[in-house]
């Protein structure tokens, strides 16, 4: 079954036979909780699995190491936008009632939302949000770059946020990304990255009950701002011992929302009505080069010719059936997604072929002066094209896809060596360079907008040469362009979507003429739903917000809007 973008939305099913197995310890599904909907009526407690790792307490928005479900749930952003909705979206208020750029893009100013209290009881004012971003701009690990803005606000109910150079692609960043804070609680807090934060006071949906490292309870803000919501009791989250076990936990009842990844999913849901599914693919998955050679990088796929060869050699359609349920979508060399931004696609870029086109993989190797060895491998100036990539032990659909592409590229007369490491091994090859291939995924960022993808995998300030240590979820493939930074700065100054197209139009030849990021597929985003307890989860006919459990703010605005099966 070979998906486009459109069909992706058509996936939402029912059912699944429940296992009798242990709960991992959470409470009960129907613990009594108050909730912004009113009254003392008993509202269940939906189970979420949060991780597969002990807890630590924290609960500091802002730091490396929060624990999930506080970004969205305790604090919240100004606004929310959709990432599954096209580039000229009006994002949904929270904290912010409206906004308005200046004319060069180097002042935001935000009306912000009245009659909102803390948890603790306290009025939230537009000097809670000049608060946050000058302290973020103050704290060097969240301002590594000295780019973040500073925000002062004229009175309790405007803020204007002020930037040092046109920036209107940064307005997503801060608007729908910035989890503002209680200026009355955090004033004394030395370090903002460091600071744990352990019993937090914020204007989000929930707040935070009980806490233990097995799992915490987030109960209903009964002062909410948003009359009616959440009308749920509140929400348990819980740690797992990996994706076995969380399938598990969700086929028994004993989970109400988790995303995961789920073998033979559609047979499960068949024959239980509880339970259902949605399918959000824009997970643009790629295999990753160390390209750049004039950063240090070695190997075959240092070779534009080489890596042109992995693209058509590439059976995406066996590859969707052996390692992505058969899910999979088509992908653009562009980056950008190809029903979503379509209006901002170069119309002469195709979509990646479904199918291997061997002849042309071959061709492409030959004229580029590779020769075919004795061994069945292709090999110039003695350097065989043998390559090492590698995905993280245990992602079994990462590690499929691998053995797979090492079939198929073996037909080629290309090595390809898959390899299993842990992911901090992972992390670390990407962050210093030192690995030839990896598949990985390119992250859309804070808006549905093609700047963002480009701008973080894409551009010269986001990578180091090899052996620095870099960010290992930004430009890892180490593509440097002079004529692609000066696109995403043209398109970082407007909010012109015409002018954003003709930058996007350039740097898009520049990826498709060398391709340091070779495209795989769009793979499914698979979330799953207990609908015994609560209803009103996303559907394919209203994707009211990306449904990812692990997606902070969408989790938050999903587990606001559901309500209590009556």
């Amino acid at each position: 079954m070979h998906l486009k973008r459109r069909d992706l939305y058509k996936l939402a099913a029912v059912g699944a036979a429940p296992l009798a197995l242990a709960s991992c310890g959470q409470t009960s599904n129907l613990e009594t909780g108050g909730g912004g909907g009113g009254g003392d009526q008993e509202k269940p407690i939906l189970t979420v699995n949060a991780t597969e790792a002990t807890l630590t307490r924290n609960l500091n928005p802002h730091s490396p190491s929060v624990i999930p479900m506080v970004q969205g749930m305790i604090y919240e952003t100004l606004f929310y936008f959709n990432p599954l909705q096209a580039i000229d979206q009006e994002p949904q208020p929270q904290l912010g009632d409206t906004y308005e750029w200046n004319e060069d893009g180097t002042a935001l100013t935000v009306a912000v939302r009245q009659g909102v209290t803390w948890t603790d009881g306290e009025p939230f004012t537009a000097r809670d949000v000049a608060f946050t971003f000058t302290r973020i701009s103050e704290t060097e690990a969240l301002n590594d770059g000295g780019t973040a803005p500073t925000a002062e606000a004229s009175d309790d109910t405007t803020v204007v946020i002020t930037y040092a150079e046109p920036s209107f692609t940064e307005g997503p960043n801060a608007l729908g990304r910035t989890w503002i804070l209680p200026e009355h609680l955090f004033t004394d807090v030395e370090d903002l990255a460091t600071y744990p934060n352990e019993d937090p006071v914020g204007t989000g949906p929930f707040r935070l009950d009980d806490f233990s490292p097995e799992s915490y309870l987030l109960v209903a803000n009964e002062d909410y701002w948003e009359q009616g919501k959440p009308a749920i009791g509140g929400v348990r989250a819980i740690t797992t011992s990996g994706n076995q076990s969380a399938t598990d936990q969700w086929l028994a009842g004993n989970i109400d929302y988790m995303s995961a990844a789920i073998p033979s999913l559609e047979e499960h849901v068949e024959s239980n009505p509880d339970l259902t599914y949605t399918n959000t693919g824009i997970s643009q998955m790629a295999l990753m080069a160390a390209s750049n050679p004039e950063l240090g990088c070695e190997g075959p796929q240092t070779d534009v010719a080489v890596r042109k060869a992995l693209y058509y050699g590439m059976d995406r359609e066996q590859l969707s059936k052996l390692a992505f349920f058969d899910l999979g979508a088509d992908i653009s060399p562009s980056f950008a997604l190809p029903e979503r931004d379509a209006d901002f696609i170069d119309p002469s870029i195709d979509v990646a072929p479904w199918n291997a086109r061997p002849d042309e993989a071959t061709e492409i190797l030959e004229d580029a002066g590779y020769e075919l060895g004795e061994d069945g491998v292709y090999a110039k100036d003695g350097e065989r094209v043998s390559m090492t990539i590698s995905c993280p032990t245990g992602w079994s659909d990462f590690v499929t896809a691998l053995d797979t592409l090492a079939q198929q590229y073996r037909e080629l007369g290309i090595e390809l060596i898959p390899q299993q490491v842990s992911v901090n091994e992972w992390n670390d090859s990407k962050a210093k360079g030192t690995y030839q291939l990896v598949i990985d995924s390119v992250g859309q960022g804070p808006a549905p907008d093609p700047y963002y993808p480009y701008a973080n995998h894409f551009s010269t300030e986001r990578t180091v040469p090899v052996g620095e240590n870099g960010n290992p979820y930004q430009n890892i493939t180490r593509f440097s362009d002079p004529d692609v930074d000066a696109a995403l700065d043209a398109a970082s100054a407007t909010d012109d979507p015409d002018a954003k197209k003709e930058q996007y139009f350039l740097i898009q030849q520049k990826l498709v003429e060398v391709m340091p990021a070779i495209p795989v597929l769009i793979g499914s985003s698979l979330t799953e739903y207990n609908t015994s307890r609560a209803t009103g989860w996303p559907t394919e006919e209203d994707m009211y917000a990306y449904p990812m459990s692990w997606s902070a703010p969408d989790n938050a605005i999903v587990l606001k809007t559901v309500t209590p099966v009556q």
